[in-house]
């Protein structure tokens, strides 16, 4: 062999030498830098409360219990940061999270995500502040390295708990959700609602139920893209896939007009129908009622706007059967006329095809005096007869007061 392959596998002996020593050195560092902040984990974590209790507001205003429940996580942190820096050089492939554990489901619900990164920061503060005096002598680089490390890994660790928590939560919340939209639907209000609804964190009033034909996706994109219209809108909502319908339960808007913004269009092919504005969640079943009745009416009206008034479809509503609609021109348009000259004018204006001087003449009075009981009923009932719809509406309304009193 020549005298420069022996030099060359010397040097290389050399080097492993050199490394090897190295490699005992660091381990020595850590070895003592990690018995430093194991005695000092006590003073860590107190410098790291009252830090947190200088520097953040929103530590400050939580309760003592979730303030003590806070100091146990930074405390749990710091150990886990000694134990994980004192064996990272064992092959262990990423830092120990579980100390994120502590912390009870409650208080990750007082505590949000950006607050959480808040305390990390302190607590990197904190250790930071004393490298020097923590790390064994040639090791505060090898303490700074870590500490970068474990934080990013830290912080890695905090969304995915927040990330979990918020998946449980929406699934929770869109099961109340259902379960809400079916109980109004069903007319099932009772103190059970009350709680779904303040679980939620429903608040607003007034309250507008909108019924229509779902469109042809999935069911959840439809609703999470109806809720996040809702927030932009500034409006609270709820809605439900119930088959081929979509229920929507818009909170908060001013008026209906406001209320059908953004949603609407959210709908499949076919009529819109809104319930009328009821004050409250509780008071919602009267507008889902209506407003799923007039659904089911509608196709007797194929020229009806969309969105249309469940109030608009009161006359095909009540041929379709329903009570409700059957009561309700009953009670606005019968009785008010009843015992009255109007009513037989209204009775003879339609019969005879709206004709004012044909209904003069049966009725014999000057046409003056039939456009005046015209206005008049106007005046009661809300509804023109000389306007096709609200003619027809009249027309049903007048039969069905003659067949509740036979």
């Amino acid at each position: 062999m020549s005298d420069r392959a022996h030099e060359d596998g010397g040097a290389r002996e050399n080097d492993r030498a050199r490394e090897t020593d190295r490699a005992h050195e660091d381990d020595r560092i850590r070895e003592d830098t990690a018995r430093r902040l194991d005695r000092a984990m006590g003073s860590l974590g107190t410098a790291a409360m009252a830090r947190m209790e200088e520097r953040l507001a929103w530590y400050r205003a939580l309760s003592a219990e979730d303030r003590s429940w806070v100091g146990l996580v930074a405390q749990a942190g710091i150990a886990a940061f000694v134990e994980w820096f004192g064996h990272a050089g064992e092959g262990r492939p990423t830092p120990s999270i579980e100390f994120f554990g502590t912390a009870p489901r409650e208080l990750k619900r007082s505590v949000s995500l950006q607050q959480t990164v808040d305390l990390v920061r302190i607590v990197v503060e904190v250790v930071e502040a004393q490298v020097e005096e923590l790390a064994a002598p040639g090791g505060a680089e090898l303490l700074r390295h870590a500490m970068l490390r474990y934080t990013r890994d830290v912080a890695f660790a905090a969304a995915q708990v927040y990330a979990r928590e918020a998946e449980a939560r929406g699934s929770w919340d869109a099961r109340l959700e259902a379960l809400i939209v079916d109980a109004l639907v069903r007319g099932q209000v009772d103190d059970g609602l009350h709680s779904w609804a303040a679980a939620l964190g429903w608040t607003s009033a007034p309250v507008v139920v909108f019924a229509g034909y779902a469109p042809d996706e999935d069911p959840q994109s439809v609703i999470d893209g109806l809720r996040d219209k809702g927030r932009r809108l500034g409006h609270e909502l709820l809605a439900g896939v119930q088959g081929d319908r979509l229920i929507v339960i818009v909170g908060g808007a001013d008026g209906v007009k406001d209320a059908a913004r953004g949603v609407v269009a959210r709908f499949g092919p076919g009529p819109v129908v809104i319930g009328p504005e009821v004050p409250d969640l509780h008071a919602a079943a009267r507008s889902a009622r209506a407003a799923i009745a007039g659904l089911r009416a509608a196709a007797g009206w194929p020229d009806a706007p969309r969105p249309v008034l469940a109030e608009d479809l009161l006359a095909e509503r009540a041929l379709d059967g329903d009570e409700d609609a059957r009561a309700q021109l009953v009670e606005n348009v019968y009785k008010p006329l009843a015992g009255t000259p109007l009513l037989d004018t209204l009775a003879t204006y339609l019969e005879q095809g709206t004709s004012l001087e044909a209904t003069a003449r049966l009725l014999f009075v000057h046409p003056n005096t039939v456009r005046y009981r015209l206005r008049k009923i106007t005046e009661l009932t809300g509804y023109q007869p000389t306007e096709g719809r609200s003619a027809f509406t009249l027309q049903v309304g007048l039969i069905l007061g003659r067949l509740s009193v036979t």
